[in-house]
């Protein structure tokens, strides 16, 4: 099991002038990346795996990441205790599996393309970089949970036209130099 460090800052009460539909049609006019988190759940060995669009780097010595995870996935707990797990930068051309990795329930790795890396976590095919990391920290945050992650190794795919899977005012897109 994973050493995790809990914050001892109580997430902030709500505040009732801001309303959380404004606030997300508001915060949707900035675009973001996505990812795929994808591990291997210790408890039965089958791919585990949720999309995020609340991923940044957060420091470069020691090589950490973070992302942020609603309190009501069921996916994150079972990411969480297999240790290890990777961080997938999806292409545009990885709409589907974006979706298929956001619902909620089944079998989300059915029909999705994908391999199994050096270290045994489950990737997906075609993704734009690959980080493997660990927990180092998780903070509560009102409705999420900020996870902050070491990356222990990382692999960039090979250059091409493909650009990044973007999300932006509640859809998706791409982006082409």
């Amino acid at each position: 099991m994973p050493n995790h460090q809990s914050s001892a800052l109580r997430a902030p009460e709500a505040d009732a002038s801001v309303d959380p539909a404004d606030f997300r049609r508001v915060m949707g006019h900035f675009a973001t990346g996505v990812v795929a988190v994808t591990a291997r759940d210790p408890l039965g060995g089958e791919p585990v795996g949720l999309a995020a669009n609340s991923f940044t780097s957060v420091s470069l010595s020691p090589a950490l990441v973070s992302l942020c995870v609603a309190h009501t996935s069921t996916t994150w707990p079972r990411i969480r205790r297999g240790g290890r797990f990777c961080v997938n930068v999806l292409a545009e051309r990885q709409r589907a599996a974006c979706a298929q990795l956001a619902r909620s329930g089944g079998d989300k790795f059915r029909g999705l393309d994908w391999a199994v890396a050096p270290g045994g976590l489950p990737v997906l095919s075609g993704a734009l970089a690959r980080l493997e990391c660990s927990v180092s920290a998780e903070h509560p945050a009102g409705d999420h949970v900020i996870v902050v992650a070491r990356v222990h190794a990382m692999e960039a795919g090979p250059v091409g036209d493909d650009g990044p899977l973007l999300f932006y005012r509640g859809g998706y897109g791409g982006f082409r130099d």
